[in-house]
């Protein structure tokens, strides 16, 4: 039975995804099997992994699939057994174990979730066999105390596991001795006995410049610290968690192509980008709402979406649907993934109101598609073939929705006998269900060919992997690694 650690945050985006994906390739270097778990996550950025005992795949957050990669095994769906992404300000999707248990408002789910916490032991302890570490990824704050009653994400976890707790806080966005030194006072006894040191994240410059602030804590809490981590520049290079993040991730240098995202409300599998992003020669900006699309973008890409309706209104309202129009007609390019491939079609139909509520509305018209809604969720690891290009395609899907129509009749993709995705007469406007499409480095290539941008010699994977190694190595500088592993129990 593997032994595990935790790692709690002071607050929501202090980092610890990142960290703990790093930890967990800096316990594969030392020879360890490690795996990474997430009791609760919430977000529309999810993967595919394996069900245990099933033939059949289910979900998790892609945080989880990039940790399970740094551990160097596969993912499945009990690295982060309760999934909820968000279709409204109201509502989510609860993904129990991989599979979904239908729609919950907010307040539904906090009074209920305390029942989650079966499913969640049983992926632990299952998770547990067979390692010899498991690292485990809070949720939002052990803090806020309010939730603590029903908790399954932090110390609800920790103390029923008995599973020991590192704190990290985050010194980038300020008052990290208040947030570290004001967890602890708010914590009730049980909780904090469970806290057996903190990490400072994110420090920028001269690491000795905090040896005061060390100091401070341990004389306001008492706790070891296991290290200062500094700014991780390598983190850029992996699949980002949250779509909070997507602004600050747009590039300013100046480069070939322009590539052009809205920020839907609901937006989803934003790391699709990533390839792209990761190419010298091509900058992708993350569009927010209240801003125009820009008029020298080469190529604009409709992202996925958890609620594919309601962002096509969402679209709407701030105008990109004309800015899209007035791209198509200078001959610029639209791709559309999953949710943005069913907006560009004709319509959309959603008749039993899976994403939302009920309902047809009309859809870009920029592709002659048409979506309608259905109950079964595809989920599927893929391997494929462009027709256009004569290049592999690994990929996934994870959508609802059949779209049929004459642009049908020339696919993106095609697996096996199976024709995928639709394109336009003149090949400008096209759109998939395949995720994954521009980390397939033979398809990336010949696509941003036709760009005239040469792609960089490393593959997307391989760049990925050696982001990881980079990170573990400066965390086995900067970390006191070998107490962190012999604090866990």
């Amino acid at each position: 039975m593997a032994r595990a650690i935790m790692l709690q945050g002071t607050g929501s985006d202090v980092g610890k995804s990142v960290l703990v994906a790093g930890l967990c390739r800096m316990a594969k270097r030392r020879g360890l099997i490690v795996r990474p778990f997430k009791p609760q996550n919430m977000s529309n950025n999810a993967a595919i992994a394996a069900i245990p005992g099933s033939s059949d795949m289910g979900e998790i957050g892609r945080a989880q699939w990039l940790q399970a990669l740094a551990c160097g095994v596969a993912p499945t769906v009990d690295m982060n057994p309760v999934l909820i992404k968000p279709e409204s300000d109201m509502g989510a999707q609860l993904v129990v174990q991989g599979r979904s248990r239908g729609t919950a408002r907010a307040r539904d789910y906090q009074r209920s979730k305390g029942a989650l916490m079966a499913p969640v032991m049983e992926s632990f302890e299952r998770l547990r066999n067979g390692a010899d570490l498991v690292i485990v990824e809070g949720a939002g704050s052990p803090a806020e105390i309010n939730l603590r009653a029903r908790d399954i994400a932090n110390m609800g976890f920790a103390t029923q596991t008995d599973v020991p707790v590192v704190l990290v806080g985050d010194i980038d966005r300020g008052g990290v001795i208040a947030a570290l030194a004001g967890t602890q006072l708010i914590l009730d006894e049980a909780d904090r006995r469970m806290i057996v040191g903190y990490i400072v994240n994110k420090f920028r410059g001269d690491l000795t410049l905090f040896d005061d602030g060390i100091h401070a804590i341990h004389r306001f809490t008492g706790w070891q610290s296991f290290g200062v981590v500094p700014w991780l520049a390598e983190a850029h290079r992996l699949p980002p968690e949250d779509s909070v993040t997507l602004a600050r991730r747009t590039s300013s240098v100046p480069a070939k192509l322009r590539v052009a995202v809205p920020m839907l409300s609901r937006i989803a599998n934003f790391d699709d980008l990533d390839p792209l992003s990761a190419e010298p020669e091509v900058e992708v900006t993350f569009v927010p709402p209240g801003q125009r699309l820009p008029g020298d973008a080469g190529l604009v890409v409709l992202p996925g979406s958890k609620s594919t309706i309601g962002d096509l209104d969402f679209l709407r309202r701030q105008g990109w649907d004309e800015d899209l129009k007035a791209h198509r007609q200078r001959g610029g390019h639209i791709v559309g993934l999953c949710g943005g491939y069913q907006m560009l079609g004709r319509s959309v139909e959603d008749p039993e109101g899976f994403e939302g509520v009920p309902g047809r509305v009309e859809g870009l018209g920029l592709l002659d598609i048409e979506t309608v809604m259905q109950p079964r969720k595809a989920l599927r690891e893929v391997e494929a073939v462009s027709p256009r290009y004569r290049t592999p395609i690994n990929g996934y899907e994870i959508h609802i929705g059949r779209t049929v129509g004459p642009d049908c009749a020339r696919p993106v993709a095609m697996i096996g006998d199976r024709a995928e995705g639709a394109m336009s007469q003149d090949g400008r406007v096209s759109g998939t269900y395949l995720h994954g499409l521009f980390g397939s480095d033979p398809f990336r290539a010949r696509f941003l060919g036709e760009f005239g941008i040469k792609t960089a010699g490393a593959g997307y994977r391989d760049q990925v992997e050696q982001a990881l190694d980079d990170i573990a190595r400066k965390l086995e500088e900067h970390l006191d690694c070998d107490a962190l592993l012999a604090a866990a129990r």
